[in-house]
């Protein structure tokens, strides 16, 4: 029988596969996800290369140059996730997700925030996901690229005044 952990709201059955009562992934549906990952990674990196030259004002010199240096990250992410993609068989992606422009700075910066919020999520679920396919290496490599995106995550909300936003609270900011 499996395991049960309680909530608020009774007990709550172990769960097979990638933690949130879904089947078993297969290696297609992980490139598909990697190919969603991938395609925010472009994403990340028009935005910080955009978001880095056009904030103005003393207050942004420092952000500014932070994500010229976020910018160069994303690119090698990037690089990895289309590697892992293309290991496992696929065809990487080559359109990115939209990227939002805004007037105001504290938007941009919001917009970048909401953004590693979410990669962070999906990188999470992505390593449960690679070693349920005993994939390990994989979810080594992504691992550290969650590394970098939670470091993001902070001189974004530093950058903003606040302190980082819980991954784990699927609201965003």
């Amino acid at each position: 029988m499996p395991s049960q952990r309680t909530t608020d709201k009774g007990p709550v059955p172990a769960q097979q596969g990638t933690g949130r009562g879904a089947a078993p992934i297969t290696r297609k549906q992980l490139i598909d996800r990697l190919n969603e990952d991938l395609a925010r990674e472009y994403q990340a990196i028009i935005a910080y290369t955009v978001y880095s030259q056009v904030l103005k004002g003393p207050e942004y010199m420092s952000i500014a140059q932070e994500l010229e240096t976020h910018a160069a990250q994303e690119l090698s992410h990037a690089l990895l996730v289309a590697q892992q993609i293309d290991y496992l068989g696929g065809m990487p992606t080559v359109e990115p997700k939209p990227v939002r422009t805004a007037e105001k700075p504290e938007e941009m910066l919001r917009a970048d925030l909401n953004n590693e919020l979410e990669t962070i999520r999906n990188y999470r679920e992505r390593v449960r996901q690679c070693e349920q396919l005993q994939e390990y290496a994989m979810a080594e490599h992504i691992r550290e690229i969650l590394k970098d995106e939670q470091e993001h995550l902070i001189d974004l909300a530093t950058a903003l005044g606040e302190d980082p936003p819980d991954p784990n609270n699927n609201r965003e900011r």
